[in-house]
């Protein structure tokens, strides 16, 4: 009985092993000072690295913070950039229909300069067509008019 006390002491029973018969030699009873020491002691080698590993981290995520902050910043302005380059090529697009336009402008001025200066050709050629009618007109009337003067008249008798 006393055995078993001192196993139970250690959290291990006799009936229970590792599987193996072991002899009773091999089981060392602790002392419950002795397991708090030695676990402060192993507490106390492995705490400090523990921390300076956390504070580590600590500080690799405030890294990565900052680095997906900057990146973020980074894919902003390569948007704005990819932007700049469509709203440069909408403003030589822009160009390029106002010359069009320009153009089309100065062929339409020409075009109606042409037109009026048909228009008067036109107006004087008609003018000038329309005298021509009057003046044969006026000829003919001449010419019949001489005519019958020309022709014979009867005498009056007197």
């Amino acid at each position: 009985m006393e055995q078993d006390a001192r196993y139970a002491d250690a959290g291990v029973s006799p009936e229970r092993g590792s599987g193996v018969d072991e002899p009773l030699d091999d089981v060392v009873l602790v002392n419950e000072q002795a397991i708090e020491k030695l676990t402060e002691g192993l507490i106390s080698h492995y705490v400090p690295e523990l921390q300076r590993s956390k504070q580590a981290l600590q500080e690799l995520t405030q890294n990565q913070a900052i680095l997906l902050d900057t990146l973020e910043q980074e894919i902003a302005k390569l948007r704005e950039c990819n932007s700049m380059i469509d709203l440069n090529s909408l403003f030589s697009e822009a160009k390029v229909y106002h010359s069009k336009l320009v153009n089309i402008r100065k062929e339409m001025i020409t075009l109606h300069e042409k037109t009026s200066k048909l228009k008067k050709r036109a107006l004087k050629l008609q003018q000038q067509r329309h005298k021509e009618v009057l003046e044969r007109e006026q000829q003919r009337e001449r010419e019949l008019e001489r005519e019958r003067q020309l022709t014979a008249k009867p005498a009056k008798r007197t």
